[in-house]
């Protein structure tokens, strides 16, 4: 986030992340995905002028982009890569950051880069530190597989749901079905502030040129069936639901 007069400081010490080196997972974009950067164009964005395409990757420019279409409940693939030579220390280095809506999970380049753990790599930005540091070297690319679910408030705009996020850096686990206390401001703590479901997805400019590849999203749609039989065995023997025993 960008730097300001005050910084709104959660009072915890968190213990450091463990580094664990990643593998190297493949990710394509399943048939149903809606494709947000294929290396060719900006069609999906935003205020994306001033960002550049560059041998396939989109390299971050001068403000923050956004999605043209909105999406609740989603599961979001990108690839990120941190600048060569890596410039900066702390929060100045390799940083951006993937929004949806007003909730950040943290890009930086946290490879051998001391900072504050829940503003590294993968943290959910003030909220929490990732469960492990499982960043690759400046010039490598790093994936981010998140799963996002949106929060819902009722017609008074009280909150009945938060959200929540799971999120696998490099195919490693490291937000884990975590529940947002609100959105991820530098300057106060979270809050929530009742919206849409759905909301763009976002990507930060921090002044640092991160490059961007294969970003694609699929919405999640809960699956329906239709009852139209009572449940039974094989041999035609009717069983009666759990959720009609009062058992569970």
């Amino acid at each position: 986030m960008p730097a300001t007069a005050e910084e709104y400081l959660p009072g915890i010490k968190w213990d450091e992340p463990q580094y664990v080196t990643p593998g190297e997972p493949h990710q394509n974009a399943p048939s149903d995905a809606t494709i947000l950067f294929d290396g060719s164009n900006t069609h999906a964005w935003n205020n994306a002028a001033t960002w550049i395409i560059e041998n396939g990757c989109l390299v971050v420019g001068k403000g923050m982009i956004h999605t043209k279409d909105t999406f609740g409940d989603c599961q979001l693939h990108l690839e990120w890569s941190s600048p060569v030579p890596a410039d900066g220390t702390g929060q100045g280095r390799g940083n951006s950051g993937v929004f949806f809506g007003p909730y950040e999970i943290q890009v930086l380049d946290s490879y051998n880069n001391k900072t504050y753990f829940d503003g590294q790599a993968a943290a959910i930005y003030k909220q929490t530190p990732p469960l492990v540091n499982a960043t690759k070297k400046p010039g490598e690319w790093n994936t981010y597989d998140i799963i996002w679910s949106t929060p819902r408030f009722d017609k008074a705009g009280q909150l009945t749901e938060p959200a929540t996020v799971t999120v696998l850096h490099n195919g490693i686990l490291v937000q884990n079905h975590f529940e947002l206390l609100g959105d991820t401001p530098f300057n106060r703590p979270p809050r929530y502030i009742a919206h849409p479901p759905d909301l763009p997805i976002r990507l930060q400019d921090h002044r640092n040129p991160v490059r961007f590849r294969n970003i694609w999203v699929r919405k999640i749609r809960p699956i329906r069936g239709k009852q139209t039989h009572q449940p039974s065995l094989r041999d035609g023997q009717k069983v009666t639901p759990l959720h009609q025993t009062g058992k569970n």
